[in-house]
């Protein structure tokens, strides 16, 4: 009964980079379009600038630098996937800008690529931003159109 009076919390996740969003059912990989990992959106970059979308603490950097694993105070688990097989790319094109248990706000500088060396490379460019622990999601609100890094929301979630 003293759940009913409970707000929800509401995280809204702001874009990490300037590009459009993609819906994450429509990116050309079977883990991210089916949901393997968890839900959320993509963006097809328009520059590699790379910024974080909530205040929170980075848990992850992949040693190759193509993914981000961050964590808000809430619990909420975001990992930000720099293109698709960017693996693959062992690093090159890609510049790390923080480091493991930092600190962040939204808009902090997380790491800057290249997007024509990833495409030059046989690589897509399209980064998936994804909620990897939706156990704790009731809800999730996803936006869509073209974004700026720092500034338009991409998805609205609240915890359950």
């Amino acid at each position: 009964m003293l759940n009913f009076f409970k707000k929800n919390k509401i995280i809204e996740l702001v874009s990490p980079m300037t590009g459009r969003i993609i819906p994450v059912e429509e990116v050309p990989d079977k883990v991210f379009s089916d949901k393997m990992i968890g839900d959320g959106i993509a963006i097809e970059p328009s520059d590699g600038k790379i910024v974080s979308p909530v205040d929170g603490t980075v848990t992850t950097i992949f040693p190759t630098n193509h993914a981000i694993g961050l964590v808000t105070k809430e619990g909420l688990e975001i990992l930000i996937h720099i293109g698709l097989d960017t693996v693959e790319l062992n690093g090159a094109g890609f510049n790390r800008l923080t480091e493991v248990d930092t600190r962040v706000k939204k808009g902090d500088p997380l790491m800057e690529f290249d997007p024509k060396l990833v495409v030059e490379k046989g690589k897509s460019p399209i980064t998936p931003i994804i909620i990897t622990n939706m156990d704790k999601v009731k809800k999730l609100e996803k936006n869509s159109g073209g974004v700026e890094r720092g500034n338009q929301i991409i998805y609205t979630v609240e915890l359950s």
